[in-house]
């Protein structure tokens, strides 16, 4: 039984292919570089615009997750990525170096209930060892997508430099802008609250 993790990108076939391709996959090779002891086999581009990869835990499945949205917000990515994470049963030996070549029942759900989505607006699906988990866990990422996916382009400019420095005061000199105006964004924002949501998330499954 293992950890699977897919995703795939939403509405790829209304996106310029290339430009698109071209983000996805130094999305991907840049999780995996700096994610490697969260997984047990990277995350592999399958089908252009899906990938899937086996995380250590459930814990080290979720931070990834958390870890991609905030590299799309940082990169400023004109994407969105849906995901399912899956624990289930693959009957062939674990790939290490990428994820093909492997089969099991836990694959054959995971990209099932991946299309399954593709007719829903929740960008996140899990299902866990413990059923407890996922409840709770489906209802905090619900409220995180609604918090990430309100903010319009020009919000996320300035998100991102709050994702990476919490402090107002350094993000108004980061951005060459007033504090006053930048304490106001991060109010508008609710900076502190989704700091707040993503660390609840990681405390359901401690």
């Amino acid at each position: 039984m293992y950890y699977i993790l897919m995703a795939d990108i939403i509405k790829s076939s209304i996106r310029q292919g290339d430009t698109l391709m071209e983000d996805f996959k130094a999305l991907v090779v840049d999780t995996n570089k700096a994610y490697k002891k969260h997984i047990l086999s990277p995350l592999t581009i399958t089908l252009g615009d899906e990938f899937q990869g086996v995380a250590k835990g459930a814990r080290e499945a979720i931070e990834l997750i958390l870890a991609l949205e905030e590299k799309i917000i940082k990169n400023q990515l004109d994407f969105k990525l849906r995901y399912v994470l899956n624990y289930g049963e693959i009957d062939t030996p674990l790939n290490k170096k990428n994820a093909h070549e492997m089969l099991g029942k836990g694959l054959t759900s995971a990209r099932k209930q991946l299309n399954a989505m593709k007719k829903s607006k929740e960008r996140f699906w899990v299902n866990l060892k413990n059923k407890e988990h996922n409840n709770l866990l489906s209802k905090a990422l619900l409220i995180y997508q609604s918090f990430v996916d309100d903010w319009t382009a020009k919000q996320q400019k300035i998100a991102a430099v709050f994702l990476t420095e919490s402090d107002y005061k350094t993000v108004a000199k980061t951005l060459d802008k007033d504090i006053s105006s930048t304490w106001r964004r991060e109010k508008s924002l609710k900076i502190k609250e989704y700091f707040a949501l993503k660390e609840l998330i990681l405390d359901l499954i401690k």
